[in-house]
């Protein structure tokens, strides 16, 4: 029996000893894979080194090119203009009013009529003053009589006098008497020139040429002396229009008057119209509120279309600036280092400071930068210092795009694919 189980046994273990064989081969190959992973790992990870690099690379790399467009700035006289907001006031507006309790007896005009100086407008029932300028006309007559009668009783005393039939002081007495009815024929005129005073009250004329308002009584309304407004005279030609004067163009605006006045535009809204005058008149107080200074300008209005408060805008040329250089405004960046523009040099941008003096329908006077110089204008946001400047060309007419357009957009265009490029070699 024991010899039966011996074969058997070592057909066991000869099974064992081939799978233990197999085994053993199985574990080595995966070893060396096991300890060839880390290796591997460790290749892929080389190649990260160039990309940890690559912000470093970036840093010292130059600046893109920008591609902008360029102006040149010029020189010429810059004019210093005034614009602000005004109204039309007229250069006289008179409210007529009795000077004596009467009646009105007639209305000479119609309500919104053009009337000229001296016109007779109303009439007032006069017959109170006329009946006193006759009784003064008589009261002269009267003493006119009594005065040719005491000029002959003179006379006679001063032959009575002479011979010897009356004193000095019969002579005098009468003297005195003469000279005081002289006296009373004086004022006897006087009053009749009073009375005639008191009759041209009845009779209201135009103290000037204009417009009338609306009329507020009518023939028969009894009117108040000095209280009661019958119309209203407007002067329409020439107007006036007031507005204000910053303090700082003061001076200017003073300068300007001496001369005769300085041109003023003014401009009705909504396309009403623009006329031209002169400024006639500058306030004698700054208003410590506003800083501004009242002003006031004359415009011949013929045709009526400037009407008492109306509002319009003010354009004044003040001054001038002589040789000036000058920009459009766009131009200008404001920064926190202050004003300053791109100067294009070389073919790259340099940081310039400037000053503006001033500015005015989208231009600018300045200062720091000489007639010539080539400046930024559109793109000036993408622009850095030392960034090359690629010029932007002018589209043509038809809208298709020039090659000089295609070929400056060719250095964009490689240098997004030099980017894609180091991209797709950082992946691992």
């Amino acid at each position: 029996m024991n010899l039966a189980i011996r074969p058997s046994l070592f057909a066991i273990g000869a099974v064992c000893c081939m799978v233990l064989t197999a085994c053993s081969g199985k574990s080595e190959p995966a070893a060396a894979g096991g300890a060839g992973a880390p290796a591997a790992g460790a290749s892929t990870a080389a190649p990260a080194t160039p990309t940890a690099s690559a912000p470093a690379a970036g840093a010292s790399a130059p600046l893109p090119p920008v591609t902008v467009s360029t102006i040149k700035a010029q020189k010429r006289d810059f004019p210093v203009t005034i614009q602000a907001s005004g109204s039309v006031s007229p250069l006289t507006s008179v409210d007529l009013r009795s000077q004596v309790t009467s009646t009105i007896a007639k209305v000479h005009f119609a309500e919104g009529q053009f009337v000229k100086a001296g016109q007779l407008l109303f009439t007032l029932d006069a017959r109170t003053e006329e009946a006193n300028l006759a009784k003064a006309r008589a009261q002269l007559v009267k003493d006119q009589a009594s005065l040719a009668d005491a000029k002959r009783q003179f006379e006679r005393a001063k032959q009575l006098f002479a011979q010897n039939f009356i004193s000095q002081g019969a002579v005098d007495t009468s003297q005195t008497q003469m000279e005081a009815l002289q006296a009373t024929t004086v004022s006897d005129e006087a009053a009749i020139e009073a009375a005639k005073v008191a009759v041209s009250f009845s009779r209201i004329v135009a103290p000037n040429s204009g417009r009338v308002g609306a009329v507020n009584v009518s023939a028969g309304s009894l009117v108040q002396a000095n209280q009661t407004t019958l119309v209203t005279i407007t002067q329409l030609d020439p107007i006036a229009v007031a507005f204000s004067i910053p303090q700082r163009n003061l001076p200017d605006a003073l300068a300007a008057l001496k001369d005769g006045g300085a041109p003023v535009q003014a401009k009705l809204a909504d396309g009403g119209g623009s006329f031209k005058g002169k400024l006639k008149f500058v306030d004698n107080t700054v208003n410590a509120a506003s800083g501004t200074v009242q002003a006031k300008a004359v415009f011949a209005n013929k045709e009526g279309k400037l009407w008492p408060g109306a509002f319009v805008e003010i354009s004044q040329t003040v001054n001038s600036l002589s040789d000036a250089t000058t920009i459009p405004l766009a131009a200008v960046v404001q920064g926190i280092r202050g004003t300053i523009v791109y100067v294009v040099e070389d073919g790259k941008a340099r940081l310039q400071p400037v000053k503006v003096v001033y500015s005015e329908a989208g231009d600018a006077a300045v200062t720091g930068i000489k007639p010539g110089d080539v400046i930024v204008l559109d793109g000036k946001q993408n622009v850095r210092p030392n960034s090359p400047i690629v010029e932007r060309a002018k589209e043509p007419k038809g809208g298709a795009s020039s090659p000089a357009k295609a070929e400056d957009s060719k250095p964009a265009a490689s240098q997004a694919a030099g980017t894609a490029t180091a991209a797709s070699a950082a992946k691992p």
